[in-house]
């Protein structure tokens, strides 16, 4: 669940601030994935963790709604996951992450046999020592590790890297995971063995890497409200174009599209 705080600012230490609005929806990064690629018309599932409470069934009842398929959203007895958000008047966030019962992960076989029958994985907002096991298994690979995911590191996360057919990263997430600048990093996770490697840029839009090639799509300037899944709705609408064949500039440029939809309005999905 994510409770999204909206405020003026980000409150300093020692102090105070009144919260302006609050909202409190389903979110995290798989499922802010889901629903959007279902939205644009994918068949898709979601493979989590939820808790035994009422966050976990509100969270399974609006993906029920939706479309997604939740035969793999298993209910255990630990707390739901959950964000706590502050946006300030800019859409600049700070993040708390709590992450309950995905923390308990653990792949079943049939959640083994759903992975390989897949058309393509996406991987997002789990811990690395499961990244693997679920990258191992799909037949196609889109990775987008995050700040957490990316702060152990190339090394932890090599195996997964060298599987993933998409890498979705921000700017500041392929520092963080490089400890290079966006053109060095991106080029040595290419080496690692990503075959594209997607970053997105903000207002400045968004650029591909590939071994023989550089694409940078700009985006349309916008004021955004708050900037929570973005990248996540970035990401599932360049999914939607690869998978409809286009092109990777087309699917940049409609990535850039989906992602200035969502930072339009409080949270990542409406």
């Amino acid at each position: 669940m994510d409770f999204i705080l909206k405020a003026p600012a980000f409150v300093k230490e020692d102090s105070e601030m009144f919260i302006e609005k609050i909202n409190t929806l389903p979110g995290g990064s798989a499922l802010n994935f889901a629903v959007n690629l279902t939205r644009l018309g994918i068949r898709t599932g979601l493979l989590t963790r939820l808790g035994n409470d009422g966050y976990g069934k509100l969270i399974l009842d609006k993906l029920n709604q939706i479309g997604v398929d939740t035969t793999h959203c298993i209910n255990i007895n630990a707390k739901t996951g959950m964000a706590f958000i502050s946006v300030d008047d800019y859409g600049k966030r700070s993040i708390y992450s709590f992450p309950g019962a995905n923390a308990k992960l653990n792949l079943k076989k049939e959640e083994i046999d759903y992975i390989k029958s897949a058309k393509l994985i996406h991987l997002a907002g789990v811990y690395w020592e499961i990244a693997w096991e679920v990258a191992k298994h799909a037949s196609k690979l889109s990775f987008s590790p995050g700040p957490l995911l990316s702060s152990y590191g190339i090394d932890k996360l090599k195996k997964v890297i060298k599987k993933s057919e998409f890498l979705f990263l921000n700017q500041r997430e392929v520092n963080i995971l490089t400890n290079y600048s966006l053109d060095e990093g991106s080029q040595l996770l290419l080496d690692e063995g990503a075959s594209k490697v997607i970053v997105t840029l903000g207002n400045a839009g968004a650029k591909l890497y590939t071994k023989d090639n550089i694409i940078i799509a700009p985006t349309e300037k916008i004021k955004a409200l708050d900037s929570t899944g973005a990248g996540d709705a970035f990401a599932a609408g360049f999914i939607f174009k690869y998978l409809q064949d286009e092109d990777s500039k087309e699917s940049l440029e409609f990535a850039n599209q989906v992602a200035s939809s969502c930072v339009k309005f409080l949270g990542a999905i409406a």
